[in-house]
């Protein structure tokens, strides 16, 4: 069966494409489109599809619209209780008179699409086939959704046995962990529905002291949900704008109410595991990308093993809803191959971009060398390796790298990004070595946890220690990346360093780098010394010459 699943309600528009139970491509428009997030998350965006990224999708298994057996669609507008508190007043019913008649959007945008092949997915059931279905090894265990909101809920926990999930409890608007987590990002003052990650970069800096207080606002109710009450967040430290410095009010704020997240979320799992006694949990959804929340679960939760969607997020539903749909039709499902299901380049199609835009490169012997003398020699490399990540997450395909071990490289990064200075930078290291220098789960592919790093490696790379003494670390392996696993190893044998840093390959709010045009475009703008592009490399020095 050929299913094309599609994410376009709310936010981060994405597509993904299924045939016969396995997973052949998937990516989010805002890499094709340039726009960052695709659009922006109001109810009046409802209309827009991803329709570069699933024409992406088609194309990359060599089929039409009319070749198609279904379309999954990541919402169902049936499942939506009008007037619940918790919608927009003013915006719901147009959100769901767009997600109504998004069959016909779709045959317009996609010509030869049958729209009676439209089926709808709920929104918190896609989430969870995003996490059990695609994940590693049989389909088994708990499965546990949090997120801002679906049609009527923002939760979902239940169980997967034999591909099947059976829902044993979700939480009603407009109780929601998520929008709560929004509501604190826009009070300090950054992007709601794209900044969070920076709300949990801040608590790092911050001290808990308002938890007392939110503890009375937030709680589990003991019966596998959760209450979140209004919550006057100006009575606790006041409203930054956007260009201001934040202060240490903030950063307890950020502090306080991560602390709280995470003590509710063990609460959460822990009667999910006492209702079934699984080992597994799954998880999906925009709150499973707080990787520290991810690792108080995966250290103190109840479960022997914590497995998270690398595109945890709204576009994971668009492969979700798609498994979901192929597993419903009888399909035997296969585990997504990795993270890496965007798009790609050969290396005569990469070298003919290098000529079109006349600039000086050469095909060195060994990549993974000179890479790592480049990197030994504290210059920064923009690295564009493979097909492009699908996700939040630069996992060594498009990722800018340097050197761990020099403190300065932290502020230097940033600036390269034009981003804030609190914000950490993450390192990528060897499987094999991960366990000397970090201390968390493991393997961890896809920086979706934290893990402190051992007193003994912090004042070696410096660069990439958190202020907590934590990092957010992507290991890596042979058998997955060979190409990156041979980069660390030669870039070891130089330093005695087994770690490199890896961030995304982008400038401030601009989506990450996808296609070869997109990486000299970044290459051009920013103070990178090096790009490893496919087997090329192309080095700033002689461009300049």
């Amino acid at each position: 069966m050929r299913v094309l699943g599609i994410n376009a309600i709310f936010h981060d528009p994405a597509a993904a494409l299924v045939s016969d139970g396995r997973v052949v491509a998937a990516t989010e428009e805002e890499r094709l489109s340039r726009r960052k997030h695709g659009k922006r998350p109001v109810p009046f965006s409802a209309w827009e599809l991803p329709e570069k990224a699933a024409r992406w999708c088609l194309d990359e298994a060599g089929l039409e619209p009319g070749d198609l057996d279904a379309v999954a669609y990541s919402y169902d507008p049936g499942l939506v209780e009008p007037g619940l508190d918790g919608h927009d007043v003013n915006w719901e019913k147009l959100r769901t008179l767009y997600a109504r008649r998004a069959p016909n959007f779709l045959a317009t945008a996609l010509p030869g699409l049958d729209p009676g092949i439209v089926r709808f997915v709920p929104h918190h059931v896609a989430h969870a086939a995003s996490a059990a279905l695609a994940a590693p090894g049989p389909g088994e265990g708990d499965v546990l959704v949090l997120d801002g909101r679906g049609e009527s809920h923002s939760h979902l926990a239940g169980t997967y046995a034999n591909g099947e999930l059976t829902p044993l409890h979700a939480q009603r608007l407009p109780h929601s962990l998520g929008l709560m987590y929004e509501d604190l990002t826009e009070h300090l003052g950054f992007l709601r529905s794209s900044d969070e990650y920076k709300v949990m970069a801040l608590a790092s800096y911050g001290e808990p002291r308002f938890l007392d207080e939110l503890r009375e606002h937030i709680g589990a109710t003991g019966d596998g949900g959760f209450a979140v009450a209004p919550i006057d967040w100006g009575s606790l430290a006041k409203a930054r704008t956007p260009d201001a410095e934040w202060t240490r009010d903030h950063a307890d704020l950020a502090a306080s109410v991560q602390a709280r997240l995470e003590e509710v979320l063990l609460d959460l799992a822990g009667w999910l595991h006492g209702r079934t006694g699984s080992r597994r949990l799954m998880l999906a959804g925009g709150v499973a990308l707080n990787c520290v929340a991810n690792s108080r679960l995966a250290e103190a939760g109840p479960y022997d093993d914590v497995w998270v969607q690398p595109a945890a997020g709204d576009a994971g539903t668009a492969l979700g809803a798609a498994l979901h749909l192929a597993r419903s039709s009888g399909d035997e499902i296969e585990a997504m191959p990795g993270a890496d299901l965007g798009r790609g380049w050969d290396d005569d199609e990469i070298a003919a971009r290098l000529d079109v835009a006349k600039i000086p490169y050469e095909r060195p012997a060994d990549l993974a060398a000179t890479v790592a003398e480049a990197l030994a020699h504290d210059q920064v490399v923009a690295w564009f390796q493979g097909r492009s990540e699908f996700g939040p997450r630069a996992l060594g395909h498009r990722s800018l790298l340097a050197h761990p071990g020099h403190a300065a490289n932290v502020e230097r990064l940033n600036d390269v990004k034009g981003r804030e200075q609190f914000r950490p930078i993450a390192p990528m290291v060897s499987l094999d070595r991960a366990a000397e220098i970090f201390e968390g789960p493991l393997p961890s592919p896809y920086m979706l946890f934290v893990h402190g790093v051992r007193p003994e490696w912090r004042e070696r790379i410096p660069a990439v220690v958190h202020v907590d003494g934590t990092a957010r670390i992507q290991t890596v392996a042979d058998d997955d990346e060979p190409l990156v696993a041979r980069l660390l190893r030669e870039f070891d044998r130089r330093t005695g360093i087994p770690v490199v840093i890896n961030t995304s390959l982008n400038t401030a709010g601009r989506p990450m780098v996808d296609d070869p045009r997109d990486a000299l475009e970044c290459f051009g703008s920013a103070p990178v010394d090096l790009l490893a592009i496919g087997p090329f490399v192309v080095r700033r020095r002689e461009v300049h010459a």
